[in-house]
């Protein structure tokens, strides 16, 4: 047998890299070596000099053209992603007739088209129990993969209640979890579709260990990527727990329910009887517990406003949010804004009018925009910058600060700080919220969550003073103190230790007792306080704010110092965590 001693040789070095191994087409066995074929049939060897390659190469493809894939391969693998692509499909009339989409049509309106990869279509289930052995359970439940939304990669998961009613076991949960690993390793967000009856009884504890890895895992990329929880169908017991451990809830105002205990349950432990309306609907959870934070119409809707919500966010806390600065500032002044501010400082003014003069386009994306009215909170861009707005509403409850609210402002806060989002703060806030069920509720508790969160926020953060900014109040929406970066204030604003009536009160109780016309004496001395402790220009002449601006400068303001804060770095001493007054 002749061999060649040196690779170089080889007229087809490539080929025969690729080739040197051993084939067996039709029963026939090829062996290449540099610069020699051998063709092997039982008690026959042929050899070629390496001048013969090209025929040898000849006759290695036509042989091997009896190497393609078995047609009954082919069929057995389309008749099985077959079955599991229409897995449930006699009950897909029923939900359409019920506004509802199949999991895989959520899919198809959340990622563009023809860009969603499918993990674990062949997934089965383990359970031998209760009828379950031999049982096919398509995809175990649940439809999950990766996809882009906007030209970014997605991880989703989306549970289908055609099948065994989306219930949770052990391998639903592992495919879940996988998905969410690997949204850790390539840092990319999470939609998770929730639309499922619970565990799957009949797997017993290996369904309820299921549920433990989804809220480790959720726990483990909490401010390492975004997670959205999309709830559009049942979402019971334990699987509640999965959203509310998600950075977002958004909920369909129909077909869906979140709840832990039924009504049943409830009126058996307490005899009180109650509607699933008034403990488990969107409306609710985004009025009354403020567990949800985006209300959708349907499910079309819903995917539509999770898709708007990841236009604001970065893929993961690593990276800056999707800014779409503009080529060139515009620093012209919004004469508007002088006409929205009333003469009476106690006349109310709705802050959402402010906003959408603020932002780009008047658009902004509100966050739980029916609970705690009493403050706003939004995504926007400023200029293309995207920013988190928190801003006073004295519109409800005159923009004091309580419970929820300081509740609500502080998990946006602090959300933004751990994706790089800029912070707007509008101020008009004239204290936190008197009475006797604040304090027992813990308002005080609350309030510092508010303090805690500016506090240890270190993105660039810009307060605007707008009108009243009192007491605790003051401090707890950002002052300098707090870390604010720049501040500044309109000529109408008022910064104080109180307001100035109750100031009054307290400062000239004697002179108002004497007075003989108590209320001009008052009104007298309200103006003198507003005049001389009050003013935004004490407060300026101290340091406490960097500048008196036209309320007509603010945009212009606030877009040049956002572009000027893009590079802040801030370091802090090193430890596991804060410990938040929860």
């Amino acid at each position: 047998m002749r061999t060649t001693s040196h690779a170089g040789d080889c007229t087809h070095r490539g080929l025969w890299i690729l080739l040197r191994k051993f084939y067996k087409p039709g029963g026939v066995l090829f062996r290449v070596t540099c610069g020699v074929v051998a063709r092997r049939t039982p008690g026959l060897l042929i050899d070629w000099p390496a001048s013969r390659e090209a025929a040898a190469l000849q006759l290695c493809l036509r042989e091997s053209r009896d190497m393609s894939i078995s047609q009954k391969a082919l069929e057995t693998l389309q008749k099985r992603r077959e079955a599991v692509l229409t897995a449930g499909k006699e009950k897909v009339a029923q939900r359409h007739a019920k506004g509802q989409l199949t999991a895989r049509e959520r899919l198809g309106l959340l990622f563009q088209e023809g860009t969603f990869q499918e993990v674990g279509t062949h997934i089965q289930h383990t359970c031998t129990h209760f009828g379950m052995t031999g049982k096919e359970i398509p995809a175990d439940g649940v439809v999950v993969g990766t996809g882009f939304v906007d030209g970014r990669q997605v991880a989703a998961v989306s549970q289908d209640f055609n099948v065994v009613a989306g219930t949770l076991g052990k391998m639903h949960a592992q495919k879940i979890v996988q998905a969410m690993q690997y949204a850790q390793r390539m840092g990319i967000p999470v939609v998770a579709i929730k639309d499922s009856g619970g565990a799957r009884i009949q797997e017993g504890v290996d369904a309820l260990s299921g549920y433990g890895q989804v809220f480790y895992q959720n726990v483990i990329l909490s401010g390492v990527v975004p997670q959205i929880a999309v709830i559009l169908g049942p979402c019971a017991g334990g699987a509640s727990y999965s959203p509310a451990l998600m950075d977002f809830i958004i909920m369909a105002r129909q077909n869906a329910q979140m709840f832990i205990t039924g009504p049943q349950v409830i009126k058996a432990v307490t005899g009180r009887e109650c509607t699933m309306d008034e403990i488990g609907s969107a409306e609710m959870h985004a009025t009354v517990s403020g567990n949800v934070h985006v209300v959708a119409d349907d499910d079309k809707h819903a995917l539509q406003l999770a898709k708007q919500l990841l236009g604001y966010l970065p893929s993961n806390n690593t990276h800056d949010p999707p800014h779409k600065p503009w080529p060139e500032l515009d620093l012209s002044d919004d004469p508007a804004m002088n006409t929205i501010v009333p003469d009476d400082p106690k006349a109310p003014m709705d802050v959402k009018e402010i906003i959408a003069r603020l932002v780009d386009h008047g658009e902004y994306f509100e966050i739980h925009a029916g609970f705690a009215r009493n403050i706003v909170v939004c995504f926007a861009r400023i200029q293309g910058i995207v920013v988190g707005i928190i801003a006073n509403q004295s519109m409800e409850q005159a923009g004091c600060l309580d419970c929820d609210s300081s509740d609500k402002g502080a998990r946006f806060i602090r959300f933004c700080n751990v994706f790089n989002i800029p912070v707007v703060n509008l101020v008009d806030v004239p204290g936190f919220l008197p009475g006797i069920e604040q304090e027992r509720g813990g308002i005080i508790r609350h309030g510092a969550k508010m303090l805690f969160a500016y506090a240890s926020a270190t993105v660039p953060k810009l307060t605007i003073i707008l009108r009243k900014a009192y007491g605790g109040s003051y401090l707890a929406m950002c002052s300098p103190e707090m870390g604010a970066d720049v501040v500044y204030a309109w000529p109408t604003a008022e910064i104080a230790v109180m307001g100035a009536e109750g100031a009054v009160n307290l400062l000239y109780g004697k002179e108002l007792k004497d007075a003989e016309d108590k209320r001009a004496k008052t009104a007298e001395l309200v103006q003198d306080y507003r005049d001389n402790f009050a003013s935004p220009y004490l407060s300026a002449a101290r340091g406490y704010v960097t500048d008196i601006i036209e309320p007509a400068q603010t945009r212009a303001f606030l877009a040049l110092a956002l572009r000027k804060s893009m590079n802040k770095r801030e370091l802090r001493p090193l430890k596991k965590h804060g410990n938040i007054p929860l």
